[in-house]
Formats: C-alpha cells, sequence, structure tokens
C-alpha cells in the first residue's frame, strides 16, 4: 500500500483542488477572541484590529468568523458528498472594556456549516489536561461573581449530503474496521483520556502552532474514512493531521500561511516507521488484553489476518499497515506501507 501527502503554502480561503476531492476534514481553525490569534485574523481581515481597538468585541467576533467562513466556503466544494468535516474549535473568554464574557465559537462554526447546508451530526467534547492549579476564575472563595473554567473543546462533525455509499463487501472499507470496544470508546461524545502532543518540534514552533495531540486526528481519521481515501486539513499548523494520516494509511493535503512550519515537518518524520509500528503495535495490545479480559470463548468470530477473535462479524478483516519508508519531493511525501503483525517489536528502523 502507498499514500501520497500534499503540503501547500497558501490561504485556505483559496483551496487549489478539485470539486469533490476530498473525503474527510480534520482540522482545528484559530479561535476568534483568543488573543494569540489576533494578529493572524488581522492580517487577513484589517478592520479586526480597528474593533478590537474600539473595543467592539461583537463585532471582531463576526469578522474573525468571516474569514473563516470563506475557508467553509472552499470546504463545501472540495468534500465530496456524503464527506465529513471534523472541526475541532474552542470557546473563546475575554475582558473587552471592562466586561469578562464567553465567545461561543462552536455555535457560530455549527450555524456556519448548517447554513451551508451541511448536516449537522452529534459532536464530540474533549477535555483538555491543565496543569492549572486554579480551576475558576473570578473572584475566587465568595458568590457570585467566579465563573468555571475551560477545561474542552468541541469536536463538530458536519457531513454533506446523504451517508456515503459503497460496493458491497469493499475491501478498503472492512479492512479499514475498528475492534468493537474501540469503537466504543471512540464514539463516545466526551472524550477524557487524551493526553499530551507528540513533542517533535521544539516549543517556539509549537506556541506558534497551537497543535492539538496526535490521537484527536487519528481517532477521527479512522472513524470517518477508508484506505484510500484523502484527508484534508486547510489549517495545517505543525501537520498533526497529516502525521496521523500517514500513520493511518490515507492520502492527505494541507494548507498552511506559515511557510516555517512546513519546513519544519521532517523533523516529526524521522523515526516514522518506528513510530507507526507503536501506534498499530497498542492498538494490537489492548484488544488482546480485551480478549483475555472477556475471555475468547465470549467472542463469535475469529479475524482473517491475525490469531486472535473479534466481538462482531464486520471486524474479521480489519488490518493494520506498518510505514515502512518515507520518501519526500519538496513539500510532498510518499509512504510505503506493509502489513503490520502483532509480534513486531516498536524498536529499530
Amino acid at each position: 500500500m502507498r499514500t501520497d501527502h500534499a503540503l501547500h503554502v497558501g490561504d485556505a480561503r483559496g483551496l487549489e483542488l478539485a470539486d469533490g476531492s476530498v473525503d474527510l476534514v480534520v482540522t482545528s481553525p484559530p479561535y476568534p477572541m483568543i488573543e494569540m490569534w489576533d494578529g493572524a485574523f488581522e492580517r487577513l481581515e484589517s478592520e479586526v484590529g480597528e474593533a478590537l481597538e474600539a473595543g467592539e468585541d461583537d463585532r471582531a467576533f463576526e469578522l474573525m468568523h468571516g474569514v473563516l467562513d470563506e475557508v467553509w466556503d472552499e470546504l463545501e466544494r472540495v468534500l465530496r458528498e456524503g464527506g465529513i468535516a471534523c472541526i475541532n474549535v474552542g470557546d473563546a473568554t475575554r475582558t473587552v472594556t471592562n466586561t469578562f464574557q464567553t465567545y461561543p465559537n462552536h455555535v457560530r462554526v455549527t450555524e456556519a456549516f448548517r447554513d451551508r447546508g451541511f448536516v449537522s451530526l452529534p459532536g464530540i467534547l474533549w477535555r483538555k489536561p491543565t496543569n492549572s492549579a486554579a480551576k475558576f476564575m473570578g473572584s475566587g472563595m465568595v458568590p457570585t461573581n467566579a465563573y468555571p473554567t475551560l477545561e474542552h473543546e468541541h469536536v463538530l462533525i458536519f457531513r454533506k449530503g446523504g451517508p456515503r455509499s459503497f460496493e458491497p463487501r469493499s475491501e478498503a472499507r472492512y479492512e479499514s474496521a475498528y475492534f468493537w470496544e474501540e469503537r466504543n470508546r471512540w464514539f463516545s461524545d466526551l472524550w477524557t483520556q487524551i493526553q499530551g502532543v507528540d513533542q517533535r518540534l521544539d516549543s517556539e514552533v509549537r506556541e506558534r502552532s497551537g497543535a492539538f495531540p496526535f490521537e484527536l486526528p487519528y481517532r477521527l481519521i479512522n472513524m470517518f474514512s477508508v484506505y484510500g481515501d484523502t484527508v484534508c486539513d486547510p489549517f495545517w499548523g505543525t501537520g498533526t493531521t497529516t502525521l496521523a494520516a500517514m500513520v493511518a494509511g490515507r492520502d492527505s493535503v494541507g494548507y498552511e500561511l506559515n511557510g516555517d512550519l512546513i519546513e519544519r515537518f521532517p523533523e516529526r518524520l524521522g523515526d516514522l516507521p518506528r513510530f507507526s509500528r507503536e501506534v498499530l503495535g497498542t492498538r494490537l495490545a489492548d484488544h488482546e488484553a480485551f480478549v483475555e479480559r472477556v475471555g475468547a470463548d465470549e467472542l463469535g468470530y475469529e479475524a482473517t489476518h491475525y490469531d486472535f477473535p473479534v466481538r462482531t462479524k464486520q471486524e474479521r478483516d480489519i488490518r493494520l499497515y506498518a510505514v515502512e519508508g518515507v520518501e519526500r519531493e519538496g513539500s510532498d511525501y510518499r509512504i510505503d506501507y506493509r502489513p503490520f503483525e502483532p509480534d513486531e517489536s516498536s524498536a529499530g528502523g
């Protein structure tokens, strides 16, 4: 198996992609009204700075979302019928003109996608790890002017049109199956065990990107795409979605305004074959632990490609592919794979 990954330095408001050429979108845009993104929005829409300076917070909020709206227009064009868009976004808290309040980004993004005809599907809340000792904001120990601390973000999930159709017994679809116990964990609407960000970039780069944990796009890609699909991230950042697509065996395309971030991406790929085996090894080890816990006799089917049982008929043909080699040409990458076996060591090249 082989996948292709294209990275572009450019503005996602003008994606150079064919209509209907993308199967899945997984992205995390800059969050309006979060101060670290003020400059980025102002460079794209000069009136943002004027509104903030004048204390016109509602106007600034809408101007920032107006920038994102132009990207959503492009996603509506390039996403296939039945394709899924997963948008990771957090709400903002901010004090403007001496008034502290929340700016509900997840509400505004939901409205934008529904206005474009997308079907809004049940979303996910994921609780972010926090090092803060203070679990409140405001006046502290006395009523009534303390406020809860925001410790979660939203994964908003939208579908373009009706459910996607496949050929009967599609090999790509059934090999892309996830385990029954993974389904139960991944398709919960509350994720609390996602920890950490892949640390193969220095802190300065991560601070400029707002990267999310690898596990988040990796789950979403496995949940909403199959082998051979193309995953798009229009707000590429440090490339975590592309990295997850590489490990998951999907093609990908990313757009990023900051060319420095794309130039640094090879730093994340130096040990990609080993990292791939670690991720897949963990999945198989977790399944084998599940089998031991519930008992093999309680599971109804034998896996086709592995020497263990599975809970359901749909899992029988599951097949994991490990990264074997990485080829680079400029900002494009080609990944070669081989079937992954449970007894492979995570060590070595």
